[in-house]
């Protein structure tokens, strides 16, 4: 038998690709009423461990900066660049960084240990609740990548102006400065990005298809991706809450990306800087990997892991990377 809910589904299902999306007027304030099925978690318990608050900046703190980056994370030893690549920013004013832990997989001693190198303007939040807040490790919340810590760095960031970067990727040192530009008159802004080899961590080549922005590109509708995005958070206060809930009937748990975009592009005014200043490590365990690899070619792909003509891995440090990192 049809009814109104079978008709939105038939009808949602059917614009997808036009990046449309049908919803009863009682559940538009009812998000997680829109969730569908959702994977369901391992049911290993969580490890307990203790919550921590640290901040690294001066003693008596500021309340405002000119630009908050939010930083989730599993503490990959890859963070360590991360962090480096935002304290190399030329961006002349203030920057917060806040830097939220999910489950750690490594040690937060050496993180703490890169935030003592941050320049005397820069000031880091290094917040860890001692759970996670996402149902894959235990939490309450349906995201696997982070539960509601974007949501929930997002409020707390002291400045209009937020920019989101994950443990394993970096930054050229012109990406929040060009960013600040675009985000004149706008309400959110995005960069380009360069796909990086998973391995070698050297640059492949830059990303023409995908993340190009919105009706751009191989993605139904555009895409941009998170850690090339900046929002004026008081601007669009209304995708907040969307970092924490996944697209309806989600297989993988970790869309909520895709929600705050369509949020954005639909009802924001956004600007692309034009610049590829975002450096994104590929993942070939992605369900697309096998797409990216047929675009961006096998020979391009082996060689950026240093294995043409028999080389070896040729592993590098931060301090090479803009050496290698075309701009």
């Amino acid at each position: 038998m049809l009814n109104k809910r079978n008709i939105a589904e038939y009808l949602n299902e059917r614009l997808r690709s036009l990046d449309i999306f049908i919803t009863r007027r009682s559940d538009l304030w009812r998000a997680t009423a829109q969730l569908g099925r959702q994977p369901v978690p391992p049911r290993a318990p969580p490890v307990p461990r203790a919550p921590l608050l640290r901040h690294f900046g001066p003693e008596n703190g500021a309340a405002s900066f000119d630009f908050a980056v939010v930083m989730p994370t599993i503490l990959r030893p890859s963070i360590a660049d991360a962090l480096r690549s935002v304290f190399a920013q030329d961006f002349a004013g203030t920057v917060q960084i806040l830097v939220g832990v999910d489950v750690p997989r490594g040690n937060l001693a050496p993180v703490e240990k890169v935030c003592q190198e941050r320049p005397p303007h820069h000031s880091v939040l290094l917040f860890d609740p001692g759970y996670s807040t996402s149902m894959r490790h235990g939490g309450l919340h349906p995201p696997w990548d982070g539960g509601v810590l974007r949501t929930v760095l997002s409020y707390l960031a002291g400045s209009r102006r937020v920019a989101y970067l994950d443990d394993d990727n970096w930054w050229a040192p012109d990406h929040l400065t060009t960013l600040c530009a675009a985000l004149e008159g706008h309400d959110w802004a995005w960069s380009l990005r360069w796909y990086v080899h998973p391995t070698s961590r050297r640059i492949i080549c830059k990303d023409v298809w995908e993340s190009v922005g919105p009706d751009a590109g191989t993605q139904p509708g555009g895409w941009v991706d998170t850690n090339c995005l900046a929002i004026d958070k008081l601007a669009c206060e209304a995708v907040l809450r969307w970092w924490s809930i996944p697209l309806r009937n989600s297989t993988t748990g970790m869309d909520p990306d895709r929600n705050v975009l369509r949020i954005l592009k639909n009802e924001f005014r956004g600007c692309g800087t034009g610049r590829y200043t975002t450096y994104y490590v590929l993942n070939e365990a992605d369900r697309g990997h096998e797409k990216r690899m047929e675009r961006i070619g096998a020979e391009r792909y082996r060689a950026a892991a240093g294995l043409r003509q028999g080389a070896g891995l040729d592993l590098i440090t931060y301090q090479d990377l803009h050496q290698v990192a075309p701009t």
